[in-house]
């Protein structure tokens, strides 16, 4: 299969719950042979309502989508059969070893013993869990549960790899090894993998192509480069000691593009930063206002996502949500 041919295809897909709640709003996109496409966008924005659709959990209300050319309804089963799948949630049981878990995965998938114990010693091999490969789940750190997750949705040897959410709640360094082994799946195996994330970083780190989704609707989809050459020029963010709106002379500076007033922050796009920052200076201070902070940075996906969605994705908020959602995880993983 070459790098241009699509193996996900999605047109209008829609999913509507209580007869009004679009939770996926008639999006369009495609994935490409080979990549790894993101879908960015905060919790409740649509994101595993996709993935669901596309593994065939749910039925969309309307529109259509296929993988590897199987019709995600009409063919459900042969979809089954070519992907493997990675959900937020904790699937493993505890009482069995990781070694037991993945073979039992691969009974599942009705995979004959002799291949799927051979397969199973690889995947451990992969994700470095040989050591514990006759340990209890329930011995296993967050970041280890994570990696047998990952082995267990490989064991089908899946040409779609759909990961949901892969390193919600664990910590900077499991989760810059889990990206990693993704990066291996693409590099050494040619998958093609389709992962939902609202950490910034790891869309940018990790993803060839990233769709914002925000409310059930794709806002905008590209490389992370094209996403940030989008917006067409620097971020300067500056405040001022004075409880004014300076928006409009700010605006009349050469080379500014955008104000925004957030809270008594400006948000300053602008062509040739450098240039152009120590003008803004300049007209504020001609005029009686005495600035007390300035920062320039290139355009980042944060800069994206708020110029596409009117707010930003920030990691303070990331970071409560991920440990609300990873209280609940090991709450349904030990059955409490």
């Amino acid at each position: 299969m070459s790098g241009n041919e699509k193996v996900i295809v999605a047109q209008g897909l829609t999913k509507v719950f209580n007869k009004s709640l679009f939770a996926v709003d008639h999006i369009s996109f495609d994935v490409k042979s080979g990549e790894i496409f993101g879908f960015l966008g905060p919790n409740g924005a649509g994101k595993t309502t996709t993935i669901n659709m596309l593994i065939t959990i749910l039925k969309p209300t309307e529109g259509e989508a296929s993988v590897l050319g199987y019709d995600i309804v009409k063919q459900a089963n042969e979809v089954r059969k070519v992907i493997g799948v990675v959900p937020q949630e904790y699937t493993a049981d505890e009482d069995l070893t990781g070694y037991e878990n993945i073979m039992l995965c691969a009974d599942l998938y009705g995979i004959p013993r002799e291949i799927a114990k051979k397969r199973a010693l690889e995947l451990l091999e992969l994700v470095e869990l040989s050591q514990f490969k006759d340990k209890r789940v329930e011995t296993y750190s967050g970041g280890m549960r994570r990696r047998l997750e990952l082995a267990c949705g490989l064991i089908n040897r899946p040409r779609v790899l759909f990961l949901d959410e892969p390193t919600l709640g664990l910590d900077v360094q499991t989760r810059a090894a889990t990206w990693n082994y993704i990066r291996r799946l693409k590099e050494e195996y040619g998958m093609t993998v389709f992962m939902t994330t609202h950490y910034l970083e790891e869309a940018d780190a990790l993803c060839d192509r990233v769709a914002i989704i925000d409310h059930g609707k794709i806002v905008a989809l590209g490389t992370p480069k094209e996403l940030k050459e989008s917006l067409g020029g620097d971020i300067i963010t500056i405040s001022i000691k004075e409880n004014v709106d300076v928006s409009d002379l700010i605006r009349s500076v050469e080379h500014v593009k955008d104000v925004r007033n957030e809270n008594g922050f400006y948000r300053v796009k602008a062509e040739f930063g450098e240039v152009t920052a120590p003008l803004i200076i300049e007209a504020l201070r001609k005029n009686g206002y005495t600035v007390t902070r300035l920062s320039l940075t290139e355009p980042t996906l944060n800069e994206v996502y708020l110029e596409y969605t009117g707010r930003a994705l920030r990691d303070s908020e990331e970071s409560k949500e991920a440990i609300r959602m990873q209280r609940l995880i090991l709450r349904r993983a030990r059955g409490g």
